[in-house]
């Protein structure tokens, strides 16, 4: 059964090479071109794989502490840990706004070294909203970097492959016109030819397809893991704000 396997395998592999090296200079462009999508494909979705576990391992840990810490500057210290998690981003552009917001809530005759921890209070809470808010989107568009190209890659390559399919078939009903022979077997190895792009922008377009529709639903994992942790955030700063050290 193996050596069957083995057979087929050489055979298919060593009939394709023969096509691809049968093939016009138009095909072997087209090919080239498919080829350069796959490969910088291929690196995507193995960089995106390695970075969103790395994100995952990082955001876990991070949303970790910040259950387990009394003290918000305690979290604030271990941001820099955790640069891949956007939790972390999340959490540090909230936090600098609430400092901002306590420093500004603070009589002027206290002065600039006064401690925090002092305050009564910090007003409201929108300004730290919209800061998430902002911080969300900005920490999402950067997870969703290169995936447009994966959604170019699934939509682009098969028309790519057919047009090189297309003049392959031309070229072959061409040289059909100007034979002699008007039999199957004079047309067969030219529209086989042809059919070698079809392939190859399948094989370029199967993988980025699959890859993105993986990678999409990630990030909508990412954003409602955002969003919670926006929103506990939140709810921490309205029930401790007034009492609880930073």
């Amino acid at each position: 059964m193996i050596s069957l396997l083995v057979a087929l395998g050489e055979s298919f592999s060593g009939g394709f090479w023969q096509l691809i090296q049968q093939s016009g200079i138009i095909a072997k462009l087209v090919l080239i071109l498919l080829l350069g999508f796959s490969v910088f494909s291929w690196g995507i979705i193995l960089n995106k794989w390695m970075i969103f576990r790395k994100v995952t391992r990082q955001s876990q840990q991070f949303y970790s502490i910040f259950k387990k810490s009394q003290r918000l500057s305690d979290v604030y210290n271990a941001v820099e840990q955790y640069s891949l998690s956007p939790l972390a981003g999340v959490f540090k552009s909230g936090y600098d706004e609430l400092h901002q917001q306590i420093r500004a809530s603070q009589p002027i005759e206290r002065g600039p070294t006064q401690s925090i921890n002092e305050r009564t209070h910090i007003g409201s809470t929108l300004p730290i909203q919209r800061t998430l808010q902002k911080s969300a989107m900005v920490e999402m568009a950067a997870l969703e970097g290169s995936l447009s190209w994966l959604a170019t890659t699934g939509a682009v390559t098969p028309f790519i492959g057919l047009f090189g399919t297309v003049i392959g078939i031309i070229n072959a009903f061409q040289g059909l016109g100007t034979g002699s022979a008007t039999t199957i077997q004079a047309v067969a190895p030219g529209i086989s030819e042809a059919l070698v792009t079809t392939a190859a922008g399948l094989f370029a377009a199967i993988p980025a397809v699959i890859g993105y529709n993986q990678f999409v639903q990630k990030l909508k994992v990412f954003g409602v893991e955002i969003d919670d942790f926006s929103m506990e955030f939140l709810n921490w700063v309205e029930r401790n704000f007034t009492n609880a050290p930073m």
